[in-house]
């Protein structure tokens, strides 16, 4: 037996929430659950204040779901697609094709609306598959892996768009992805998971704050600079043409200000030149490594 989710509780605040962990840390089986796809053996899930098991219609009214593999029927075209998703979904039929138009004009498809979705681009694609989990108006979007297959430029376009449905719409967003960088740039709040157990579960500028180590980027011999930082008692190393130096407890003003004076001293006596001295921030791919 396969325990994919084990003892995992965690809340997901309104915003844009990127759901991250390697393949196998269970985010499949976790959307599926809130999809009420996948009944949990044991514990419960909420959406909404919903049971994912007792109550999947309601759910399934406040949530759009953006699947990651290939579903558009290729003879259909995106009005009649996303239409007809809208009607399966309670709107009645004149309604249906007006909110269609709404939103394929949302993700940029109004005038390609009547191809055949056959002939669509991958980032076409992509956009009709948002557009449909958009259509019923929901409250929560699920989108598993949204950039997949785009090159770059599309890419940013896609993220553009959820950014601008999570903040100008006020829908809530839960990202499912594994690229990371990505992630940090829409993204409110992160939920980490590794082997079905919660790792981390805070807002950005928590994992994204200044760290212990500052960053000192020189004009001259690193590798001696930072011999004469470490003689005068600082820990320090090299990293190319830069400096990373251990900061102490942040809270010590005075062992601050000694430190800053000896790579001042050291800098001058060395004639090295600091092109940049600021704090190193933290990142989400190094705290999920």
């Amino acid at each position: 037996m396969v325990i994919a989710l084990d003892a995992l509780t965690v809340a997901i605040q309104p915003g844009i929430t990127g759901l991250v962990g390697a393949n196998g840390a269970g985010k499949s089986t976790l959307v599926k659950i809130l999809l009420g796809l996948v009944d949990p053996t044991s514990g419960t899930a909420t959406v909404f204040g919903h049971d994912v098991v007792r109550h999947r219609d309601a759910i399934r009214a406040l949530v759009g779901y953006m699947p990651e593999h290939d579903c558009l029927p290729p003879d259909m075209s995106a009005t009649e697609f996303v239409s007809w998703l809208a009607r399966c979904s309670g709107l009645p039929a004149a309604a249906s094709r007006e909110r269609a138009a709404e939103v394929l004009r949302h993700v940029g498809l109004f005038e390609e609306r009547y191809r055949p979705m056959g002939g669509y681009s991958t980032g076409m694609a992509q956009r009709v598959k948002l557009a449909q989990a958009l259509v019923h108006d929901p409250r929560l979007l699920i989108l598993d892996e949204p950039t997949n297959g785009l090159d770059p430029a599309g890419r940013d376009e896609m993220l553009a768009l959820i950014q601008r449905t999570g903040h100008d719409f006020g829908i809530s967003v839960l990202v499912s992805s594994h690229l990371l960088g990505e992630l940090e740039r829409i993204c409110d709040g992160f939920v980490l998971i590794e082997n079905g157990r919660l790792l981390r579960a805070e807002g950005l500028g928590a994992l994204t704050e200044a760290t212990g180590t500052l960053v000192v980027e020189v004009d001259g011999d690193a590798a001696a600079f930072t011999v004469h930082l470490v003689r005068m008692g600082v820990r320090a190393q090299q990293d190319r043409e830069r400096v990373l130096v251990s900061l102490p407890d942040t809270a010590d003003e005075q062992a601050l200000r000694l430190v800053y004076d000896i790579i001042r001293d050291a800098a001058v006596t060395d004639n090295v030149g600091v092109l940049r001295l600021e704090r190193r921030r933290g990142h989400l791919e190094d705290l999920f490594l």
